[in-house]
C-alpha cells in the first residue's frame, strides 16, 4: 500500500521508499562519524541532499544505550544553532527533529522550519510530549521504545503498543503518523531479529513504516565489528527491510541507502 504524509500542506508521496539522513549535533553519538557542527553541518546536509536524502533528521541529545541525556537547555542551544544554519541555507529541505522533550518540540516548531517530529520515546519519557505533538500538527514518528518482556511475543507486544498509541493520536485528529519498531530500544538482540523477521506484519497498522538499523548493535554484535565497520551489514539489512515493507530508511550513509533503494526498485519493477 502506498502512503503519503502531509508536510505543511505539501503532500509527500511514499509510493517509493525514501531515505532519511541522520545529522547529529552531539559529541557522544554512538557512531562518531555522524557527529557534526558549524560549517561541517551544512556541508554534510548538502551532501546528503545531493545523494538523494528526502528528509534530514537532526538530533542534539544522544539516546544511545548507557548515555546520559544532556539538559533541555543544552539540547535547545544545539538545535537552535543548527537550525539557524539550515533555515538560512537550505530553506526547502524537509527537516525532522529527533527529540523526546515537549518543550524542545514547541520551541523548535515555533522558531524554525521544522517539518517532522521524530520521538524515540513514543511520548513516554515526557508527560507533556503527547500534547506538544498534537498541538504541532506535524507528521510524527511514533517509536516503540519500552522494554519487551522475554516471556511475550515481541512482535505482538510492539504492534499492540503502537496500535494503541496511534489510536490516541488519531482521536486528537493527528493522522500523519509514521511507525518505527524501535530496533535497539528496550529489546534484546534476539527480539530485534524476531521483530525484523516479522516486519511485514506492521502493514496491519496502515501507516508508513520507518526502519532505523543503521550501524546499530544488532549488526555490530552479530558480525563482531564496531560501528565504523558496519556499513555492509547496514546495507544488507536495509535491503531486507525494503522487501519487508519499509517506506523510510533512517541512515547515516545516504548514498549507499539510496543505491539500495534504486536497485531494489529495479528488481521489483513489473
Amino acid at each position: 500500500m502506498a502512503y503519503s504524509i502531509n508536510i505543511k500542506g505539501r503532500l509527500v508521496e511514499l509510493d517509493a521508499p525514501v531515505v532519511m539522513g541522520i545529522l547529529n549535533v552531539t559529541p557522544d553519538s554512538f557512531y562518531a562519524s555522524s557527529r557534526v557542527e558549524g560549517g561541517a553541518l551544512l556541508e554534510r546536509a548538502k551532501a546528503m541532499l545531493a545523494d538523494g536524502a528526502a528528509i534530514l533528521d537532526l538530533g542534539a541529545c544522544s539516546t544511545r544505550p548507557g548515555s546520559e541525556p544532556v539538559s533541555e537547555s543544552e539540547e535547545l542551544a544545539r538545535l537552535h544553532a543548527a537550525l539557524d544554519i539550515l533555515d538560512k541555507e537550505l530553506p526547502g529541505a524537509v527537516i525532522s527533529i529527533d527529540t523526546f522533550r515537549a518543550a524542545v518540540v514547541r520551541e523548535c516548531v515555533k522558531e524554525h522550519n521544522v517539518s517532522i517530529i521524530n520521538d524515540v520515546s513514543g511520548f513516554d519519557w515526557d508527560s507533556d510530549m503527547f500534547d506538544a505533538v498534537v498541538e504541532a500538527r506535524l507528521p510524527y514518528v511514533l517509536t516503540h521504545s519500552s522494554d519487551v518482556t522475554s516471556s511475550d511475543c515481541c512482535t505482538a507486544q510492539v504492534l499492540t503498543s503502537l496500535s494503541q498509541k496511534m489510536w490516541q493520536l488519531r482521536q486528537e485528529g493527528l493522522c500523519d503518523v509514521v511507525v518505527d519498531p524501535g530496533f535497539g530500544f528496550g529489546k534484546t538482540l534476539e527480539q530485534n531479529f524476531e521483530l525484523f523477521g516479522n516486519m511485514r506484519e506492521f502493514a496491519l497498522l496502515e501507516a508508513p513504516l520507518l526502519v532505523g538499523v543503521s550501524r546499530k548493535s544488532m549488526i555490530t554484535r552479530t558480525l563482531g565489528v564496531d560501528a565504523g565497520d558496519a556499513l555492509g551489514g547496514t546495507v544488507a539489512l536495509n535491503t531486507m527491510a525494503l522487501d519487508r515493507g519499509a517506506d523510510i530508511l533512517r541512515v547515516h550513509d545516504v548514498k549507499e541507502a539510496v543505491q539500495a533503494v534504486k536497485l531494489w526498485q529495479a528488481v521489483n519493477t513489473k
